[in-house]
């Protein structure tokens, strides 16, 4: 058994990975959403779960292993490094502020300043732009954070698409609800397309908040 906090089970089942695919997560250490995601393939097709720590690779190891996870590799790379392969689905659970998580982690406003948050958004972007040329044409690509700054949400998503031409689907769950996300914050008006993305605040399902976005390369 892998315990997760429910808001956090909704990226994988938005990829909706299939037994055939070829899957890379980006981020995947401690392996939450790893092995969520094998048990959805039911242990077949190929997983790369990479991390850029060795401590968090670690962590990754042991929970695949005692999970029973037989269809994923390790990688240690730097997210913007990663080799050029091709993917069926992607899965970027960025690293992030965590202000989604201050219901069960408070500390995480004694560390909380706007600095991190630009520096945080200026990786995401970089993350993002790598993650999508790994793509496949025709692939899917889910981007979230358990964040609730939109510099490091809808504002990502409008970078990747004025600097690609990704396309947004809409990203739902039956009996789900969610919050209309925000397209315009300090000045700037984000693409209206970002409608499609799935915005959730901690009083929406008393949950932890989260952010996905369900991407497409057009083949």
């Amino acid at each position: 058994f892998y315990i997760q906090e429910a808001s956090s089970m909704i990226p994988p089942l938005v990829l909706n990975p299939k037994p055939s695919d070829l899957v890379l997560d980006l981020a995947a250490a401690p392996g939450s959403k790893t092995t969520q995601l094998a048990s959805m393939m039911n242990n077949n097709g190929l997983i790369i779960a990479n991390d850029i720590k060795w401590d968090r690779i670690k962590a990754l190891s042991m929970n695949l292993q005692r999970i029973g996870v037989s269809n994923t590799l390790i990688t240690i790379y730097p997210g913007e490094k990663f080799p050029n392969i091709q993917f069926d689905k992607i899965l970027l659970d960025a690293p992030c502020s965590g202000t989604g998580t201050i219901k069960k982690s408070p500390g995480t406003l004694k560390i909380y300043n706007p600095g991190m948050i630009r520096k945080l958004s200026f990786q995401q972007r970089k993350l993002i732009l790598k993650t999508y040329s790994l793509l496949k044409p025709g692939g899917i690509m889910v981007y979230s954070t358990c964040s609730l700054e939109p510099e490091e949400n809808e504002g990502v998503i409008d970078y990747l698409l004025k600097k690609t031409d990704a396309k947004l689907l809409t990203a739902s769950l039956p009996k789900l609800k969610s919050s209309p996300p925000i397209l315009e914050f300090e000045n700037k008006t984000y693409n209206p397309e970002i409608k499609k993305v799935l915005r959730i605040w901690p009083q929406d399902n008393n949950t932890e908040g989260f952010f996905i976005a369900k991407i497409t390369k057009p083949s």
